[in-house]
């Protein structure tokens, strides 16, 4: 079994992706202003997959902050985790 995104996880995954430190990772961001451009959120999408996030690359372009992002990852990893139970 995969191990479970936390918030801490998914700030580290974004920090990386964005040379910061996962502290200055700001949920009200944009995706796009911050800076991340498509291979990256590519990057991030695969490993949250393997994770057991039931998301595409659609569903993350559609949302337009962090925030946004974190709650789609929160909701399909739960659906995820009930399917399989």
């Amino acid at each position: 079994m995969p191990e479970p995104i936390t918030l801490d996880g998914f700030r580290a995954d974004l920090a990386g992706c964005l040379f910061l430190e996962p502290g200055e990772v700001d949920l009200g961001d944009s995706p796009l202003d911050s800076g991340l451009d498509s291979l990256r959120i590519v990057t991030l999408l695969e490993r949250w997959q393997a994770a057991g996030a039931d998301i595409s690359f659609v569903d993350l372009a559609e949302r337009t902050s962090f925030a946004q992002w974190w709650q789609l990852l929160t909701e399909r990893t739960q659906e995820a985790n009930r399917a399989d139970a």
